[in-house]
């Protein structure tokens, strides 16, 4: 049954395709939203009794639609085909399906929406509103190495103590789909790292090679709703009025060296982006803030 299959597709998308866990989350949950539908529309009782080898494209036609209707955005609707189109290319290379429905579907439009990134007086401010306790230099450092090195939530809390090399400042970094990268690492990011070392070695909690680098109050790995918690605590300490994640620190990186002069390859290597298209979202937040002080400044604009 199409449950069973499901399950099945997952722990090949995690031991066979190294998939990030929040890839093979995101997949689940939109498989499991889809087989929902199919038992509905084959009459079954629930979705461990739906059939995949009775989808087609109107089904997908009906689900998409359905999708629609209940107002999922388009990215959350791309992701869903995205998921259904990976599951039944395993299922016909399983020789469990005949054909791939969504081979029919084209992908919804996607919305151009920029992403959120911070000013440099309010980066300063950030960067100084946590205090010295050991929880202080602890965010201090998460901080700082979100701005300096463009990491990921999920990357910044799977580091150790010996992926950082201040000697040569690089960070080892574990990415998307299991690649390893080198971010940099700046010196005001190596200091605050060093300075939380050193403070959490005096509370008798370790930093040997194999340590994870940042901890939590129990001494084990610090998560990553945790680091969005810390985030949103020194935003309304510094007085920022705007709503801003941890990954538009990762934004912010981007945007600020591409301002100065940096090359876009360069960028797209130092985030791990796959495409150069990714990337290239960094030249529509410049243009857009180029707008902004013209209009600002310019007498006829």
């Amino acid at each position: 049954m199409m449950h069973t299959l499901i399950e099945e597709f997952l722990t090949y998308l995690e031991c066979e395709r190294n998939a990030s866990p929040l890839t093979v989350k995101a997949y689940g949950y939109s498989l499991r939203r889809f087989a929902e539908y199919v038992a509905a529309e084959q009459g079954k009782e629930d979705a461990a009794q739906a059939d995949a080898a009775l989808v087609d494209h109107v089904t997908l036609r009906g689900y998409l639609l359905d999708l629609k209707e209940r107002g999922l955005h388009r990215a959350g609707v791309s992701r869903d085909l995205a998921a259904i189109s990976s599951f039944f290319r395993y299922l016909c290379r399983q020789s469990l399906a005949a054909a791939n429905p969504t081979r029919r579907s084209a992908y919804p439009k996607q919305d151009k929406r920029l992403p959120r990134f911070l000013y440099y007086e309010e980066v300063e401010a950030l960067l100084s509103a946590p205090d010295d306790t050991l929880a202080g230099l602890r965010d201090k450092a998460i901080l700082e190495m979100l701005y300096a090195s463009g990491l990921r939530v999920s990357e910044l809390v799977s580091l150790n103590c010996g992926d950082i090399d201040p000697g040569i400042g690089f960070i080892r970094v574990m990415g998307k789909g299991q690649k390893e990268r080198l971010a940099p690492l700046g010196g005001e990011a190596a200091y605050a790292v060093d300075r939380y070392c050193r403070a959490r070695e005096k509370k008798g909690f370790s930093a040997a090679p194999a340590d994870p680098l940042f901890l939590n109050l129990r001494g084990g790995r610090l998560s990553d709703r945790w680091v969005r918690k810390i985030v949103d605590k020194y935003v309304q300490q510094a007085a920022i009025a705007k709503k801003i994640s941890p990954h538009a620190l990762r934004h912010t990186f981007a945007t600020h060296l591409l301002e100065n002069g940096a090359d876009l390859r360069v960028i797209q290597e130092l985030l791990g982006h796959q495409s150069i298209s990714t990337t290239q979202i960094y030249t529509h937040v410049t243009s857009a803030q180029l707008k902004q002080v013209y209009d600002k400044t310019h007498p006829r604009a």
